[in-house]
Parts: C-alpha cells; sequence; structure tokens
C-alpha cells in the first residue's frame, strides 16, 4: 500500500471527505426469525428475566459482570429499573418469540456517534439463551442495526482478559482480538485487564453474511442441531471453492 503523506512528509491515514457524525443508538425494537430485541421495560421484562436467570445453579455467570448476582426479585428489580433510566448504556431485552419471554439483556455503551465507535456490553444472558440459535440472532440483530441502520464504522467488543467464554463467544461471532489493555479496570474490588475485540465496517458484509448463513433455517436439522458450526460457514465463505457438506 502507498503511504499518504502530508505536506510535511508525514504519513496520515486515509481521508473520508464524505464522514459525517451518526446517529446516537435509539429505543428500537429489532425482530428476527428466532428472538426480538427490544428496548428494556422494567414492567414487562423484570420478572422474565428473574426467572430465566433462576436457571443457574450458582451465581458463576455474574463473576464477570459489574453487579449481580442477586439475592431475591427486589434487589434485582432495582437493578433492571436503573439499567432503563440510562441511554448510555442503552439497555436491550432478548425475547424468545417461541415463548415470548425475555431471557437475556445486552446494551450499546460508550457510544462515539462523530467517531462511529459503538460498544456491545452488559451481557447477561440466561442459561435458556446462552449456546443457542437465539443469543448468536440477538447478537446478528444488533450489529446489523449499528453497521447496516446506523452506518458505524466500529463495533467493540470488551471483558475481562480472564473471561474466557467470553473471548471464545467474541472470536465465533467474527470479531478480531486486537490485544489486551493492562490494568484498565477496577470492580467488585479487584483488577479488570480488558481484551478488546472489534467489527469494522469494512468486514461488516463477510461477517453479517456468515451470521446470516449460519442461522438460516436450512443448517439446522428436524431436531434444531446445526449443519454447520459457524466457524466452518466462515471457512467455506472464505474459500468458496471448498464443497460445504450440507
Amino acid at each position: 500500500m502507498t503511504a499518504r503523506l502530508n505536506e510535511y512528509g508525514q504519513p496520515i491515514g486515509r481521508p473520508l471527505p464524505d464522514w459525517t457524525a451518526r446517529p446516537a443508538p435509539a429505543r428500537v425494537t429489532l425482530t428476527g426469525r428466532l428472538c426480538r430485541v427490544e428496548p428494556l421495560d422494567a414492567n414487562r421484562h423484570t420478572d422474565d428475566l428473574y426467572s430465566a436467570y433462576a436457571h443457574a445453579a450458582d451465581g458463576r455467570d455474574w463473576t464477570y459482570m459489574t453487579v449481580g448476582p442477586f439475592d431475591n426479585r427486589d434487589d434485582h428489580r432495582g437493578h433492571v429499573v436503573a439499567m432503563t433510566q440510562t441511554d448510555d448504556p442503552l439497555h436491550y431485552a432478548v425475547v424468545d418469540l417461541g415463548t415470548g419471554k425475555a431471557v437475556g439483556t445486552l446494551s450499546l455503551m460508550r457510544q462515539d456517534p462523530s467517531d462511529g465507535v459503538v460498544e456491545v456490553g452488559n451481557v447477561a444472558f440466561s442459561p435458556l439463551l446462552k449456546q443457542t440459535p437465539i443469543s448468536t440472532e440477538a447478537q446478528f440483530l444488533l450489529m446489523s442495526y449499528v453497521f447496516d441502520e446506523l452506518g458505524y464504522r466500529r463495533y467493540e467488543w470488551k471483558c475481562d482478559s480472564l473471561n474466557a467464554p467470553s473471548r471464545k463467544a467474541a472470536l465465533r461471532l467474527g470479531f478480531t482480538f486486537e490485544g489486551i489493555f493492562r490494568q484498565a479496570v477496577v470492580y467488585k474490588g479487584r483488577n479488570r485487564d480488558t481484551a478488546w475485540h472489534s467489527v469494522i465496517d469494512s468486514e461488516w458484509p463477510q461477517v453479517g453474511k456468515a451470521l446470516r448463513e449460519w442461522l438460516s433455517p436450512d443448517n439446522f436439522d428436524a431436531d434444531g442441531r446445526q449443519r454447520q458450526s459457524l466457524s466452518a460457514v466462515r471457512a467455506a465463505d472464505a474459500n468458496p471453492e471448498v464443497e460445504r457438506a450440507l
């Protein structure tokens, strides 16, 4: 690649003459085949969420969250009410279309409309949602909203560097690992080194294509089991001459 130089002979980034600030994320409802991502509402979602989280055998799902676990319904409801009162983070509930129940939450946070950057965070998926096609569709719906509707340039995923499941999920969804920010956060009385991941706008067409193909009904058998993993779909897209075993 030929370096771009300014009048002083210094290398500079590529110009963006048509760039304008993007809209801030809004309280929108995003509907897919399996789930609906909608603005978190304490009255509609609190009881569903508390019941969904109660399927966990212990409190380990909250270890890497800044809050929780919650000892009772009142404490949890207070947390949900507080979540609904912020625009950044802007929290959404994930509703299983099969049951009509909220089974988890996630948010768009650290919003930077001027630069077109936003982070998905506060991902609190219950056992009813984790490692299901619904969880993937919920992430896809929010990513598609950010890139295709809002026109953002960068979508971030950050987590405690010790949170192996979160880091694995980011890579599975198509995020690129960028590195570790040491001693970035203090939470729950302990240090957090933060692992950074991102998808940028130039990568989104391929990332989104793989997610759509994996989520297709054709990729699941009559019992709901995947025929092809997301990593296999992505590899096949990268090597189209390789015949897919569908």
